[in-house]
């Protein structure tokens, strides 16, 4: 059974930082796609960032230049870091790994105030 476990989320100012932590288990890490998703109150969930196998990046265009995402396949963990956060990323963050089928994390609750 694949198990994600999230970690880093929080209430910051806007201008600030967080880094949200995904740890995965019962799978071959390094074969997984690894991705965040974010859902704001009242919108439909997104993708924010996607890390391949090979190490291929992608970012949503709100968060280009501002968000990295990042993978230890030595610890089976997958990372966001989070820079110059805005009132409007305040959303639950959601870790998701795709390998044959897709598996997600609880969720974690980032909040940016004005």
């Amino acid at each position: 059974q694949v198990m994600l476990v999230e970690s880093g989320g929080g209430l910051v100012q806007a201008g600030g930082s967080l880094r949200l932590s995904c740890a995965v288990s019962g799978t071959d890490f390094r074969l997984n796609r690894m991705a965040w998703y974010r859902q704001a109150p009242g919108k439909q969930r997104e993708l924010v960032a996607s890390i391949s196998s090979g190490g291929t990046t992608n970012y949503a265009d709100s968060v280009k230049g501002r968000f990295t995402i990042s993978r230890d396949n030595a610890k089976n963990t997958a990372y966001l870091q989070m820079n110059t956060l805005k009132p409007e990323d305040t959303a639950v963050y959601y870790c998701n790994a795709r390998y044959q089928y897709d598996s997600w994390a609880q969720g974690t609750q980032v909040t940016v105030s004005s």
